[in-house]
């Protein structure tokens, strides 16, 4: 009779263990592909700032060379502005994915570079397509 018992337990408990061993599977295989998925948008956005800020970057460093050889006082402040902004792409933390006030300062260098761009009376255009990033006027 206790045969025949353990036997009917394992039938009606089937649904039950089958239920959470395809719970675990699916969750240890859901884990995995997320993972994997993760770290490719994380790699993507991170070459979309990346591109963006050398973008940037760049931008102004060619205007430093061009405002540098004039120094005319109207130029001061857009000096004044170059530097700044120069300063806060420098501090940008790129080595750091943790860092929480990334998308903060990021926000705060896309508004200088608009700034600058007022004052230089140039209307900048920054796309990130699949050919490349490119930056235009």
């Amino acid at each position: 009779m206790a045969g025949s018992q353990d036997m009917f337990d394992a039938i009606v408990m089937a649904d039950e263990r089958f239920h959470g061993e395809g719970y675990r599977e699916g969750y240890e295989e859901g884990s995995s592909l997320g993972v994997m998925e993760g770290r490719q948008h994380g790699s993507l956005q991170g070459a979309r700032i990346g591109s963006e800020i050398g973008c940037y970057q760049g931008f102004a460093f060619a205007w430093k060379c061009l405002l540098h050889s004039c120094t005319a006082e109207k130029d001061s402040r857009k000096m004044k502005v170059l530097e700044s902004l120069i300063g806060m792409i420098q501090k940008f933390p790129y080595d750091d994915p943790t860092y929480d006030k990334l998308h903060e300062d990021l926000d705060k260098i896309r508004g200088k570079f608009k700034q600058f761009c007022s004052l230089l009376n140039v209307q900048p255009d920054f796309k990130i397509s699949a050919e490349g990033s490119g930056l235009s006027f």
